[in-house]
């Protein structure tokens, strides 16, 4: 059985340092005992370029949220290796922001720093820079219950960046607010990911959210996970999300995404 690999392990190396952001290769997902076990991926091979915006795609319960655990470390694949480059860990951000409501906006983004090494003299000039990169320039000092939900996406995402990590890990994180604030984050995430050159591995299961982001679109079948398909999305940025060629794609990978529940059985 490999194991996960976030550096050098008998399982093999992880990508070097000219190599792949995220490398996946051969990975399978069991929970359960032997013999009772069930298969929540099967023998996913997916590379993320540094610098690279990728969307996983597919219906509820087909191992999205469970491939991005792989990836960040927080589980180990059954069969296959996972292996990010350079050996670092990768930044998480989760559909809730999970931010601690008894620090300020600042001090949250300030305790990643802090895990970082970062001294404490630099720290505060680092988060400020941070949360200005998110648009919340003067919110260092806000508590968590002054914050709308979208003004709390970006802390966590602030947060997430201060980890200083080539690859953000992103699941759903969007799908708890509103449209037309969705639709601002959207945005907001496009100029970030351009000015950081941060690779990210994005998953939702909303198609227009995913080929208004992604540069691929990777679609995952229903249980167990495997790739069905991909797209690479030659739009320019900025993208919105009603233009013309952002629907036109859309239909076509919602219509794959319609045939791939249907042949599984799933409603």
């Amino acid at each position: 059985m490999s194991t996960l690999t976030t550096g050098e392990s008998p399982a093999g190396p992880a990508p070097a340092g000219d190599g792949p952001a995220a490398r996946i290769t051969h990975v399978s997902k069991s929970f359960g005992r032997p013999g009772e076990s069930i298969e929540v991926l099967d023998d996913i091979t997916v590379d993320v370029a540094p610098g690279e915006f990728v969307t996983l795609l597919g219906a509820s319960g087909c191992g999205k949220s469970t491939l991005l655990n792989l990836v960040a470390g927080l589980d180990a694949p059954s069969a296959g290796t996972v292996g990010v480059r350079g050996g670092q860990r990768p930044a998480l951000m989760f559909q809730e922001h999970a931010l601690f409501p008894w620090l300020t906006a600042g001090r949250n983004v300030e305790l990643a720093l802090r895990m970082r090494g970062l001294p404490r003299a630099e720290r505060r000039a680092e988060a400020e820079r941070l949360l200005a990169l998110v648009r919340l320039s003067g919110a260092y000092g806000k508590r968590v219950h002054e914050l709308s939900g979208g003004m709390r996406q970006r802390v966590a995402l602030a947060r997430s960046l201060a980890q200083d990590s080539r690859l953000l890990l992103m699941d759903e994180p969007f799908a708890a607010l509103d449209a037309i604030t969705r639709d601002v984050l959207h945005g907001e995430l496009t100029r970030i990911w351009a000015e950081t050159k941060v690779a990210v591995l994005f998953v939702t299961h909303n198609v227009r959210e995913a080929v208004k982001l992604a540069e691929r679109v990777i679609l995952l079948t229903s249980r167990p996970g495997r790739i069905a398909r991909e797209w690479t999305v030659g739009i320019p940025q900025p993208r919105r999300i009603e233009d013309a060629a952002v629907a036109d794609l859309s239909r076509e990978i919602t219509e794959e995404l319609r045939e791939e529940i249907r042949r599984h059985g799933k409603h």
